[in-house]
């Protein structure tokens, strides 16, 4: 069973546990000619790596990304690319005390039940660690897209931590990098700085909900029913470590509009259809309309705590526990470049399958 592997022609295989030696990705279906290099993975690996604020987890771990196959001179040569990255900074005994015992919210008594045994030591294949093999490929995922779509531009920023949510009427882009919260709205990023810190010092966490939004996505990708563009985005999102909801434009919020309301009018523009509004987030009937492409994530409050929590052992007893090592006391904020990774991963998969299958013929409105 590919139970580590997405996607249909661009498939990506994810490996490793977050205290082995190392983790990775298989990436299969790379065209071929896609000019890539290790810098330029590592680019987008640095957006995602732990100990760059004190508002993440201090585990210090460079994330090297290494490129194994696949690529000769700098291009890609159209077998399978294998990406590795060494795990360099475990503390393996930070998680001693909690061989026997199931940490409440997190994994570890579901993978106890499945498997009949489990990595205690971070999680293993739950871990957030998880996630650096996916922002690798999801850098590869982006230089293909920049050779056969160079319109696409992704951006993934946080919109709301806890109950304290970002205006959009503030949103500036040109502050996603200037804060450590990737929020486009400067005074909310300040609040969550002091609301963080106090969380932090209690020991406990708190969760959020991150945009990530595809501009000059080609009309067309996706298919009806069971190839739907949202579809296949919504499950990548979904499958990220810790996210509990996902919506795509308006979500769950379009539940308490009217059809008036709701419906994007379309009107012909000097370069095509032009939409009102865009409340499906760029996409009907799973296909994209070539408007923005925005999807929402909930990413749940950290389970690792340093608050005492009730819970069992292996053998069935009531017992007490905290959580110790280093943590994230906001995952939501490392993330924002995995949705990104993720998006970018759909994006190229699917603009793969339209051209395998449709090529030029689309329709052609206006003449």
């Amino acid at each position: 069973m590919s139970i580590n592997t997405f996607g249909h022609l661009f498939r990506v295989t994810t490996w490793g546990e977050s205290h082995g030696p190392a983790l990775g990705a298989t990436v299969d279906g790379v065209p071929p000619g896609v000019e890539i290099n290790e810098a330029m993975l590592q680019h987008w690996l640095d957006q995602r790596k732990p100990g760059q604020n004190k508002y993440t987890t201090q585990r210090r771990e460079p994330d090297a990304v290494k490129i194994l196959s696949g690529v000769f001179e700098g291009k890609t040569t159209g077998t399978s690319v294998q990406l590795m990255i060494e795990n360099t900074d475990q503390r393996s005994k930070d998680y001693s005390e909690i061989a026997q015992k199931f940490r409440p919210g997190h994994a570890d008594i579901t993978y106890f039940q499945k498997y009949g045994l489990r990595d205690y030591r971070g999680g293993g294949r739950s871990s957030a660690r998880e996630t650096a093999a996916r922002v690798a490929a999801g850098g590869l995922a982006r230089a293909a897209l920049t050779q056969l779509a160079p319109g696409i531009e992704i951006t993934g920023y946080m919109v709301q931590m806890g109950p304290r949510k970002a205006d959009p009427a503030k949103y500036d882009l040109a502050q996603i990098p200037q804060n450590p919260f990737w929020c486009p709205d400067a005074d909310t990023a300040e609040a969550w700085a002091e609301d963080l810190d106090k969380l932090r010092k209690s020991g406990d966490s708190v969760g959020a909900v991150i945009e990530v939004v595809a501009r000059g996505v080609p009309a067309g990708l996706g298919a009806p029913i069971y190839g739907k563009l949202d579809t296949d985005l919504a499950a990548a999102m979904m499958s990220i470590n810790a996210v509990k909801g996902v919506e795509i434009g308006d979500g769950m919020a379009a539940a308490c509009l009217t059809g008036v309301e709701n419906a994007d009018e379309i009107q012909m523009g000097p370069n095509g259809p032009e939409y009102s509004s865009n409340h499906a987030g760029g996409i009907l009937g799973g296909i994209s309309t070539g408007q923005e492409v925005v999807v929402r994530f909930a990413v749940k409050p950290t389970s690792s705590i340093l608050t005492t929590r009730k819970t069992i052992t292996v053998d069935g007893q009531n017992t007490d526990i905290i959580t110790k090592g280093r943590h994230d006391p906001c995952v939501g904020i490392r993330a924002v470049p995995v949705g990104e990774a993720m998006m970018a991963c759909i994006l190229l998969d699917h603009l793969l399958l339209h051209r395998g299958q449709i090529g030029d013929a689309g329709g052609k409105i206006g003449g």
